[in-house]
């Protein structure tokens, strides 16, 4: 599956990501070496200007040399290939409607489709002589493939290439009446292209649109360099290369005479550039393995974001059916129905298997409640949170340290989780949120998250059950150590701490403070309530006044009660 995922910034793809499918991401690249990558690239695709340059300053180097089978089957191979490609990206840009690939796909459709007629002009294919229609046809797409480009790199939202964009269809039809119609003028020999080029080949207006089709060309690849630089996906750095090689075959033709050694120097530019493309195709077919993906390292970042949500969508209603009973393969049917290929089902399928992995691994160490409401709320696992009235619970073991002391450590652990299994169940009936287990103690707290306005009772009738539980189990092990139990009720700064990169979900305040207070007070066994728990628990409960305690870090003595039993 592609994905996505990227990061939603502006940049949704930098680094990282995503993404699984579209957000998986090359690994990132410090910014010296990719200087120095685009800087080793920059030397490479000057060597064709260097050798157009040396070929122009020593004519007899411009050797001549007339193959005719040479050029048609290498001029009709390299079409073919662009053909498939530039198909291959105009499916991509309908899945994914994005108009970016759909402009790469004009411009790979529009250079392939005059390059198909270019090799008829091989003497002997469908003519005696090289004609300037055919001749010319290269030389043109070359030209229109370089309008299409510069409309890849600029601004989406741009007047000119939104309407283009909205309207594939009718921009492809025109290519195709274009390309008719300069192959029926070509065969109907209308004037201008009734005869073969001259010596210097290309009219003089043709050579001055050849400098503009430079400029486009530039243009675009200006774009495409920023965008290797962000994302370092092979696609992007084969488009880069495409239509750096591509401006200069433009500059070669302006200098080119037909089958001398320049003339056959933009042939091969040609069919380097289209080569690039495929081969990075090629690669990113075989890292992500779909269609779609293959053009996801040039998607515009509106693109990869919609492309984002919508498979966190999707993924989520797979879990769901997973999770649910449900039927996966009906819902992954009923994508298919609506566009999907079987790759990316298949994909999606996977990715969703790994998450339920994943997510039974790491669910474990969530309290079930707060597991609950991030999926609901995902804004809550945000740093920060709020005040809220909550009621905790906090129970340690009496004498735990000079049991631990005495026993093997594998023998404390199966103590301590014989009792939190009794424990746990315990806060999970009642809505309890387990705040953390702390060595021998545990604490609970009610109200943090859902709404329980009866909060106090709850708290009193989970203390009184883990007492209860773990009370078997103590007579069942004498020397087992036994919990003191407290609740206190309160104002409490509820919410999450930490940093970006490790956070953790806490409650804090004196009401926290006071519960481990109040627990300290308490005996083996014995589950003892604040005064404000008390208050919340009148005529719901029955407790025992034991009078009042100086407790650490209160000014003042708290009342202090032994909570015997609680209303169900």
């Amino acid at each position: 599956m592609e994905r996505t995922a990227m990061s939603n910034t502006d940049d949704p793809d930098s680094g990282g990501p995503p993404g699984g499918g579209l957000g998986r991401r090359a690994s990132p690249v410090g910014r010296p070496a990719l200087s120095r990558r685009l800087v080793l690239w920059a030397m490479v695709l000057a060597l064709p200007l260097a050798a157009l340059g040396l070929l122009l300053a020593a004519p007899e180097l411009n050797t001549r040399w007339e193959h005719h089978p040479s050029h048609f089957w290498l001029v009709l191979a390299v079409a073919v290939v662009n053909v498939v490609l530039g198909l291959y990206a105009s499916e991509a840009a309908s899945r994914r409607d994005d108009a970016r690939t759909f402009f790469v796909s004009m411009t790979l459709l529009a250079s392939a489709g005059f390059l198909g007629l270019h090799a008829l002009a091989t003497p002997g294919v469908l003519l005696d002589d090289m004609t300037a229609g055919f001749s010319l046809a290269a030389r043109v797409g070359l030209l229109v493939a370089a309008g299409f480009a510069a409309l890849s790199a600029v601004d989406p939202d741009a007047r000119v290439a939104r309407a283009l964009a909205h309207h594939p269809r009718l921009v492809r039809a025109g290519l195709g009446v274009a390309l008719v119609g300069w192959a029926i003028a070509s065969l109907a020999r209308v004037p201008l292209l009734d005869r073969p080029l001259p010596p210097d080949d290309a009219p003089l207006l043709l050579r001055l649109l050849a400098l503009v089709g430079v400029a486009l060309y530039a243009v675009a690849a200006v774009q495409y360099a920023e965008l290797y630089r962000r994302r370092r996906r092979p696609i992007a750095l084969a488009v880069l290369v495409a239509f750096f090689l591509m401006a200069e075959a433009m500059m070669a033709v302006v200098f080119a005479h037909s089958w001398h050694a320049v003339w056959w120097e933009w042939h091969v530019l040609m069919a380097v550039a289209f080569g690039a493309i495929l081969a990075a195709a090629r690669v990113e077919y075989r890292r992500e393995g779909s269609l779609a993906a293959v053009f996801g390292g040039i998607y515009l970042d509106s693109t990869l974001r919609r492309i984002d949500r919508g498979d966190a969508r999707r993924l989520a209603e797979v879990i769901d059916a997973s999770r649910s009973g449900g039927s996966v393969d009906q819902v992954l049917a009923r994508f298919r129905e609506a566009g999907m290929s079987r790759e990316e089902a298949d994909s999606l399928q996977r990715s969703a298997q790994e998450l339920r992995r994943v997510d039974a691994l790491f669910r474990v160490y969530v309290a079930p409640q707060l597991a609950a409401t991030l999926r609901r709320q995902p804004e809550r696992a945000r740093l920060g949170g709020e005040e809220r009235e909550v009621s905790v619970l906090f129970a340690d073991l009496a004498g735990f340290t000079s049991f631990s002391e005495e026993r093997p450590a594998g023998e404390v652990i199966e103590m301590l989780n014989r009792y939190w299994a009794a424990a746990v169940p315990a806060v999970a009936a009642e809505g309890g949120l387990v705040e953390r287990f702390a060595g021998d103690a545990i604490i609970v707290v009610f109200n943090a998250v859902a709404e329980q306005p009866d909060h106090a009772v709850r708290a009193a009738r989970v203390a009184l059950a883990i007492r209860s539980g773990t009370d078997r189990l103590a007579a069942e092990h004498p020397s087992w150590p036994r919990f003191r139990i407290a609740v206190n009720t309160g104002p409490a700064a509820v919410g999450n701490v930490g940093a970006d990169a490790h956070r953790s979900f806490t409650v804090i305040g004196d009401t926290i403070n006071l519960a481990a207070r109040l627990q300290a007070t308490a005996g083996p066994g014995e589950v003892v309530v604040g005064p404000t728990t008390r208050e919340d628990l009148r005529g719901r409960a029955v407790v025992v006044p034991l009078g009042d305690a100086e407790l650490k870090g209160k000014r003042q003595p708290v009342s202090i009660y032994r909570l015997e039993s609680v209303a169900s």
